[in-house]
């Protein structure tokens, strides 16, 4: 029986590690139900940590500064301000100048209209399904009322005409999706919908449809100024104390860092769910675990492991740049490593690097999350691209 070992990148601890490790056994318990998928999950015990309760860092509070640059596609533009600021198209939409003598004296305004039916909202059997499936249930209901309840809301009210009345349901529907996913993720949970784009897609559809006939892609006067409004609105100032931030996005960096100078405790652990399991052995390896697991079969050839897949990782690029702790640069790599290795990159995730123009046996398969990035760096598990690669190997 093949067994698929689970090992994952920088920065992820037992919670997230447990989320994403649910769907990739669902993803290939769907199709081949008969493989083991086992965890490894060396982060809360060999990763980085405060080992001197954060003594190290200065007392006094940091200004982060977070700039964004442009995107090649307007829609992923907007979700990009989207996923940091649910309101963001609504805030857009209320600069937009109001029609005189459109209103109507003898009924409601279009305004009033788009307020009662979300106020009103009525969820059908196949939305309440799909929130299911996405994730974000149990927070709908929160995030309707914080969008609805929002001043940017009712600022962008007395904008609409009956001619584009359609175009603020699919804004109202994108808003609520985005205010759902923001609530998630303060609340720690990774729910699918986080990192699949065709899944937050569908959501947005059937609530866009569920508050009135509508187009669903972007109205023209949100398509025009987009880009050039994205990019100032990118660039803000978050004040947080030091200690709150380094303890947040701290295991990200540290984690490599720590791998780089001590990384084979990494190797180590990885090895013995390997001999633990039974062969033959697929490793399945995000990010810095792709590396880890490269320098280990090149150290340590393990002749139970039948392929290895990396997905998002970096050791193509590190080996080309001399840093690959297990290959000089120059040096081949060993045979029966090459012709196993599956390498899975995504156009958009810049921490994810091409293989076969280094090591010329490695299989290179690219596909698109249509995630921004660094979104995109933790979309692999939901695209139905990376799951078609990955089964077309499996032995």
């Amino acid at each position: 029986m093949t067994t698929v070992i689970f090992v994952h990148g920088t920065g992820i601890r037992k919670r997230e590690y447990e989320e994403t490790f649910k769907i990739i056994e669902q993803k290939i318990h769907a199709q081949r139900p008969e493989i083991k998928v086992a965890p490894c999950l060396w982060g809360d015990l060999l990763g980085s940590k405060f080992n001197a309760q954060r003594a190290s860092l200065p007392p006094e509070d940091v200004t982060l500064a977070l700039e964004e640059g442009e995107e090649d596609d307007e829609y992923i533009v907007l979700w990009k301000q989207l996923y940091r600021d649910p309101l963001y198209e609504l805030r857009l939409l209320s600069l937009k100048p109001i029609e005189e003598g459109g209103s109507n004296p003898f009924g409601d305004e279009p305004g009033d209209i788009l307020k009662s039916r979300v106020e009103n909202l009525t969820l059908a059997s196949e939305l309440q399904a799909k929130l299911l499936e996405a994730g974000i249930a149990d927070v709908f209901e929160e995030a309707r009322e914080t969008v609805i309840r929002s001043e940017s809301f009712y600022e962008a009210l007395p904008t609409i005409s009956e001619s584009d009345l359609s175009e603020y349901y699919a804004a109202v529907a994108r808003a609520i999706a985005a205010q759902a996913m923001l609530i998630c993720e303060q609340q720690e949970k990774f729910p699918p919908i986080l990192t699949d784009a065709q899944l937050r897609d569908e959501v947005v559809e059937l609530l866009t449809l569920a508050l009135g006939e509508a187009e669903l892609g972007l109205g023209g006067w949100v398509l025009k100024p987009l880009v050039e409004l994205a990019i100032p609105m990118g660039t803000y100032y978050v004040k947080r104390k030091r200690d709150t931030l380094t303890e947040k996005y701290s295991p990200f960096p540290c984690d490599i860092l720590l791998y780089q100078a001590r990384g084979e405790k990494i190797r180590e652990f990885i090895k013995e769910q390997v001999e633990q399991a039974e062969p033959p052995v697929v490793l399945l390896a995000h990010s810095l675990g792709g590396i880890a697991c490269v320098d280990l079969l090149v150290q340590q050839p393990l002749s139970q492991v039948e392929l290895l897949v990396t997905v998002g990782s970096q050791a193509p690029f590190l080996y080309e740049i001399n840093a690959l702790c297990s290959l000089e640069y120059g040096q081949p790599l060993p045979e029966n490593l090459s012709a196993k290795w599956l390498n899975i990159y995504d156009i958009r995730d810049f921490l994810s690097y091409f293989g076969s123009k280094i090591f010329p046996k490695v299989q290179d398969k690219r596909v698109d999350s249509k995630q921004p990035f660094p979104r995109s760096h933790g979309a692999y598990w939901t695209n139905p691209e990376t799951w078609k690669a990955i089964f077309s190997r499996l032995p």
